[in-house]
């Protein structure tokens, strides 16, 4: 009878431990159910992306280690995704990547995590192994070469955060060079080598989202020559499409006249500068627009989320022009993050804003940072600001969702109580800053 008894609590208690395991592995949520979650989204650029071969690479190109303060400063800001770019190839020998570096990414991804957030987390630039040397030679050869270390690296990432829920998403490339057909074919390869080496490694990541790139992650090029329906998934509505988005150039990334053009430093019908020789010519807000109406039909009307992976603007420094206005500059940068949040939302598509940790202007050259992650301080108040009201007057456009989104929150050095006392990021209820009300939860 002793014996017995033993024998059914074992078989119990395995039965429990197997439905515990079933239970760690169930079907995560569909992409169109994530996406409405994850705006407004942040990058921490120039950080897991240098191609160094060391966790020296965390600081080659800014100078501060990403921490759990400067990752919960992120969240009290409003941001609710964070996207890691992030090397591996040049972290690998013979294919295999350096356990201490999966290690520090998977700290940075637990910080993201622990403060309630989304991670996007992709295979970057990386020396260009597979974002440029796979699309300058076509041949079979190469073509396989690549398509099969793109396998290897991925089966080694998924098989480590295997275990992760929903809020983590893996990104197979971030801008394949890509601009015909051809290579757009060479690019559907490498991403069914990355579907098919992640959804192998089972687990949760039988059913997590997975964000593929269109060719340069160019708005044009990918409505010409991307058809994500290519791509076989043996999970259902768990893929979504990755676009990125500086336009006009002239405005958000050029850094000195060339003899094609001169740069821009005002943006919007309301912001241009009478006699000015650096007022855009084109790719303003109706242009914004009409590209991204593009993605919604080829991709968010026919139930592929979008993420806007990056878009930002130059801020820069003004002041050693002459008859040049540093207060319409800054308009131009508050007007352009507020548009590209308010339509893109609206649309259909997550905006994921880019940011590098340089706190120096550097004078009309620029540029494109927005928090001042030493200091855990908002630097380009003027972007804040307009991603804040673009988020608030947008309602979301993508696939119908019944999620409830919590406010985007003001930044805390700027934000009022309705008795006018300055509130910091602990603070709850309704708040004033740059003249709106807010929720802050």
């Amino acid at each position: 009878m002793h014996t017995k008894k033993i024998y059914l609590r074992s078989v119990v208690l395995t039965l429990i431990l197997l439905l515990a395991h079933a239970s760690c592995f169930a079907q995560l949520p569909q992409a169109s159910a994530i996406a409405p979650k994850m705006y407004p989204g942040w990058n921490l650029g120039n950080t897991m992306e240098p191609p160094v071969s060391s966790l020296g690479a965390e600081t080659a190109w800014q100078g501060t280690k990403t921490s759990q303060q400067l990752i919960r400063y992120i969240s009290s800001l409003g941001f609710r995704s964070v996207r890691i770019p992030c090397s591996w190839d040049c972290h690998a020998t013979a294919g295999v990547i350096d356990a201490a570096w999966l290690s520090r990414v998977r700290e940075v991804v637990d910080y993201c995590l622990a403060d309630g957030l989304y991670v996007l987390l992709n295979d970057h630039w990386d020396n260009g192994w597979i974002e440029t040397q796979g699309f300058t030679n076509l041949s079979e050869d190469n073509v396989a070469a690549k398509e099969e270390n793109l396998r290897k690296l991925w089966t080694q990432i998924a098989e480590y955060f295997r275990d992760y829920d929903e809020h983590l998403l893996f990104a197979g490339l971030n801008e394949p060079n890509c601009d015909n057909q051809a290579k757009t074919d060479a690019l559907i390869r490498y991403e069914q080598a990355f579907i098919e080496a992640v959804r192998a490694t089972g687990g949760n990541n039988l059913s997590r989202t997975l964000v593929v790139q269109g060719p340069s992650t160019d708005i044009d090029n990918t409505d010409k020559y991307y058809d994500v329906t290519r791509l076989a998934d043996t999970a259902e509505g768990r893929l979504m499409v990755e676009v990125h988005y500086y336009s006009p150039w002239n405005f958000a990334g050029m850094e000195k006249d060339e003899s094609w053009g001169k740069m821009s430093w005002y943006w919007g019908s309301a912001n241009h500068v009478g006699g000015s020789a650096y007022n855009s010519t084109w790719g303003e807000e109706s242009y914004l627009v009409a590209q991204f109406r593009k993605m919604k039909a080829k991709f968010v009307d026919k139930g592929y989320p979008v993420i806007l992976g990056e878009y930002g603007c130059q801020w820069r420094d003004l002041s050693g022009k002459a008859g040049e206005d540093q207060s319409k500059h800054d308009a131009s940068v508050k007007h352009f993050h507020h548009q590209v949040n308010e339509q893109a939302v609206s649309l259909g598509l997550v905006p994921m804003v880019w940011d590098i940790n340089y706190t120096n202007r550097q004078a009309t050259k620029g540029t494109m940072t927005i928090i001042d992650r030493k200091q855990l301080s908002v630097f380009n108040q003027h972007a804040i600001d307009g991603i804040a009201e673009g988020v608030a007057a947008a309602t979301w456009g993508g696939p119908a969702t019944s999620v409830q989104r919590v406010p985007f929150r003001p930044a805390p050095e700027r934000a009022y109580s309705l008795s006018g006392q300055r509130v910091g990021a602990g603070f709850r209820g309704l708040v004033v800053s740059g003249g709106r009300k807010y929720v802050q939860p």
